[in-house]
């Protein structure tokens, strides 16, 4: 239970504040800058729900565009087929995508580094190709919703999944005995064998975790965008800039996705309104990348903390005496 001094702490005043702005929000942008910010909420919990399992853990996983695009079908299914309520199916949609990376993990976290990485992918593509070929999910025409055309009910869903997967990232990974072992796994993972962990039941409660929330946050935007079909909720590129984002921001990290998905998802906005396309987005990103992983290895949260160290090293340089050189 939080005592009064955590609640009048600098951070937590911030935080409160912060929700009440975005709370207000719907009332004071236009639908345009509305649905930016529902699709910035959107990857911002796709986002901290990856780096559960690439940043606390250190799996970089490049399949899990299949959990997103797993919880999608399975809401959309569920709302044509039984007309169950949206909030019903997205729970169901949770639930059995949380058994379904139970499953799928138990072989491919037997993997590790490259191997572990190639294995997911080529399950998210055996998904995609899947879901192509049966006629329950629509195969290559895809499935369409009921259409539900409330702006302001899609960024209250979105607002809260973020908010649910960021609060999960913070009390779950950050602040418990449960992320030191987690953390444990990353660093050394047969010492954590060795001292007692469970490192197998760890790894796939994480997987299945961070599954369960990019499944949700899928269902929630198929019935946002009301079509869904496999390349655009099983395509490499979900999965694809979930990692980008993370890596820009900083893996490993609180705050880092979240500056990594507001970053990105807003240069990519801007230049499809600037240029109409989005391929010079993906080679201006792709220079960024490079830059970032040069000069910003820890991410763009590093930024403030290099510019310090950069700053004061120049200043030190600067001003302190010449070195006497000897002849």
């Amino acid at each position: 239970m939080l005592k009064m001094k955590q609640l009048t702490q600098p951070r937590v005043i911030i935080f409160i504040l912060s929700l009440i702005v975005l709370c207000t929000l719907p009332w004071v942008v236009s639908s345009f800058i509305l649905r930016i910010a529902t699709g910035i909420m959107m990857w911002i919990g796709l986002a901290l729900s990856w780096n559960m399992l690439g940043g606390y853990m250190g799996y970089i996983s490049f399949g899990h565009g299949a959990s997103f695009g797993v919880g999608a079908y399975i809401t959309g299914l569920l709302m044509m087929l039984l007309h169950l309520p949206f909030f019903v199916a997205l729970i169901i949609s949770g639930v059995i995508t949380y058994i379904f990376a139970m499953i799928v993990g138990y072989p491919t976290l037997r993997l590790s580094g490259s191997y572990f990485a190639i294995g997911t992918w080529a399950f998210a593509e055996m998904m995609r190709q899947l879901v192509l070929v049966l006629d329950t999910t629509g195969g290559p025409e895809g499935l369409r919703l009921p259409p539900m055309l409330n702006d302001n009910f899609f960024y209250f869903v979105m607002f809260g999944l973020a908010l649910l997967v960021f609060l999960t990232a913070y009390f779950f990974f950050e602040n418990s005995d449960f992320g030191l072992k987690v953390k444990a796994v990353r660093e050394e993972e047969v010492a954590a064998r060795t001292l007692g962990l469970n490192t197998t039941w760890i790894k796939n409660q994480v997987f299945a975790l961070s599954s369960m929330f990019a499944g949700i946050i899928g269902g929630a935007f198929a019935y946002w965008i009301t079509y869904i079909h496999p390349d655009s909720v099983l395509g490499p590129l979900i999965a694809d800039q979930m990692v980008i984002m993370v890596l820009l921001g900083g893996i490993g990290t609180l705050f880092g996705p979240v500056i990594g998905a507001i970053v990105l998802y807003v240069g990519n906005q801007y230049m499809l309104a600037a240029w109409g396309q989005s391929s010079a987005y993906l080679i201006i990103l792709g220079l960024a990348i490079c830059l970032v992983i040069l000069f910003l290895p820890e991410g763009l949260l590093s930024l403030p903390r290099v510019f310090k160290s950069t700053t004061k090293g120049a200043f030190a340089r600067l001003f302190s005496p010449p070195r006497k050189t000897r002849i």
